[in-house]
């Protein structure tokens, strides 16, 4: 069982690494410069360094069963991105949800999809309080 309390947050760095991993599944260190190449030019010993940190922090597990390693991401992105936000909420918006949401509409503008998805949740989040 995973403590996703002692995980470390990842970095930018990291989360381009991460959206990798989520997007392609597992691969080795050339795989994944290979995939952060076609946004920005990347070095093989930069990812290299950046995976053995994210081995540490327990962001990445390392699967050394062949000569060359394969990593794969430790938890799920909706694990990632709930456990972000959640920090998110406590430090920049004193545990309020609702000036999260507000501030996150407000930022950018949202689809139709996005709000009618936003609705759903909403509608279901009412549904189970009765």
């Amino acid at each position: 069982m995973i403590d996703r309390k002692s995980l470390k947050k990842p970095t930018d760095a990291e989360l381009s690494i991460l959206r990798a991993l989520w997007h392609n599944g597992p691969g080795t260190v050339r795989q994944v410069q290979e995939i952060l190449n076609r946004q920005r030019p990347t070095g093989y010993t930069t990812v290299l360094k950046l995976l053995q940190i994210m081995t540490e922090k327990g962001l990445v597990e390392r699967d050394e069963a062949q000569r060359t390693h394969v990593y794969h991401a430790r938890l799920s992105r909706s694990e990632t991105q709930r456990q972000l936000v959640g920090d998110l909420l406590d430090k920049a918006f004193g545990g309020s949800a609702s000036q999260l949401v507000i501030q996150a509409l407000s930022s950018k503008p949202t689809s139709a999809e996005e709000l009618a998805q936003i609705r759903q949740i909403i509608d279901q989040m009412e549904g189970d309080s009765e």
